[in-house]
């Protein structure tokens, strides 16, 4: 009976500890089949689970780091990819971009959000009604619209965010806090 208890004990710890990972946390099960929208929100998650691991730990030393007096801080990198994944989020639910978006003005609300905003167009593009051919990507600006079919916000935004997250990461290993040890971009995981 002891062992029992000891058994159930454990179980429920893991199943606890398992429901308080954050999403991105490992990248979500692969779709059981391929198309134009599951591709496409498997690349959203992947730009979600290096960001997560790319941003997960970093302390003031970090975000205020720069490699040269030229470049962008780790936070204005940041900053930079919030402003992405808003284009991004932005096309997947069929609105123009531009203006001036609301962006958090602290690292913890900031993260939050650009994570949400990858996790909710990666939904999107998982519904299976959903049809990249109806998302273009709007830029409304004072002198009309600018509009560009979805491949153009794989080869501009999304991939953009993916270079920047791969800054952050050479960012934060100059600075001293390389990302944490077990994070495989291979597979999506963490070992812990």
């Amino acid at each position: 009976m002891k062992y029992l208890i000891l058994i159930l004990l454990a179980a429920i710890c893991h199943f606890l500890s398992a429901q308080d990972k954050a999403y991105y946390y490992e990248i979500p099960t692969a779709p059981e089949s391929y198309s134009a929208t599951s591709v496409a929100a498997r690349l959203v998650d992947g730009l979600g689970f290096r960001y997560f691991w790319a941003t997960e730990g970093l302390n003031d030393k970090d975000l205020s780091f720069k490699p040269s007096e030229d470049a962008r801080t780790t936070y204005e990198t940041i900053e930079h990819i919030h402003g992405l994944t808003s284009v991004l989020l932005n096309t997947a639910e069929m609105k123009p971009s531009g203006g001036e978006e609301d962006q958090p003005d602290n690292f913890e609300d900031l993260r939050q959000a650009t994570l949400r905003n990858i996790q909710r167009a990666s939904e999107i593009l998982k519904d299976p009604n959903s049809n990249l051919e109806d998302m273009p990507m709007i830029f409304q600006r004072s002198n009309g619209n600018s509009e560009y079919p979805f491949w153009n916000l794989i080869n501009g935004p999304i991939c953009d965010a993916l270079w920047h997250v791969g800054q952050v990461v050479t960012f934060r290993r100059s600075s001293g806090n390389p990302l944490p040890s077990g994070v495989s971009v291979l597979t999506g995981t963490k070992r812990d």
